[in-house]
């Protein structure tokens, strides 16, 4: 099985990344590829005179590895998400990433409706709203389904997000690992 692990956050050891090895741990033995923000470095779309829309190849930002990214994605069988809520959406990562596939889609619509099609799941560490994060997780999926996702709350846990601490809760073990077993939280 191919899988693929994003964690959007650019924190080094944080919730994320905590999540993102326990999942990496579950699935050992199996082809993994794991990406990191903490690691990467994306320029956000508009620092640029829209090259793409010419010539995908053509953007100046092209060799910066987020293709690498969207490849693993159409590869995998299984991809994951992983995001902090800040301030009620997702990290500015994520919106990064997303604007950043107008160039690895451009005139490719067979390629994005293979990458739609691929089953992801996501995981946010959030004490707040959900609705948010729902609406622009429809992005990444076929139109007319359901987002599959976890809200991870810190609070519900004892812990405090900033901590960095949420896999120190068994319960929160107990509650991911369900998640990836697909069974209800």
């Amino acid at each position: 099985m191919k899988i693929c692990i994003i964690n959007f956050s650019g924190r080094v050891g944080g919730n994320c990344k905590q999540i993102a090895d326990f999942i990496c741990e579950k699935y050992k033995g199996e082809d993994v590829k794991h990406f990191g923000f903490n690691r990467i470095t994306l320029t956000p779309c508009g620092k640029c005179n829209a090259e793409c829309f010419q010539k995908r190849e053509s953007c100046p930002y092209f060799a910066e590895g987020v293709y690498k990214i969207y490849d693993s994605i159409i590869n995998a069988d299984l991809t994951y998400f992983i995001l902090p809520n800040y301030c009620d959406y997702p990290c500015a990562n994520y919106f990064i990433f997303n604007e950043r596939s107008q160039c690895y889609f451009q005139g490719r619509e067979a390629l994005l409706m293979q990458y739609l099609s691929v089953k992801k799941k996501f995981i946010v560490i959030s004490n707040t709203n959900q609705t948010n994060f729902i609406k622009v997780f429809e992005y990444q999926i076929n139109e007319g389904e359901k987002p599959d996702a976890l809200f991870l709350s810190a609070k519900h846990y004892g812990k405090r997000s900033i901590d960095g601490n949420i896999t120190d809760s068994l319960s929160a073990l107990k509650d991911i690992e369900n998640f990836i077993n697909n069974k209800p939280a």
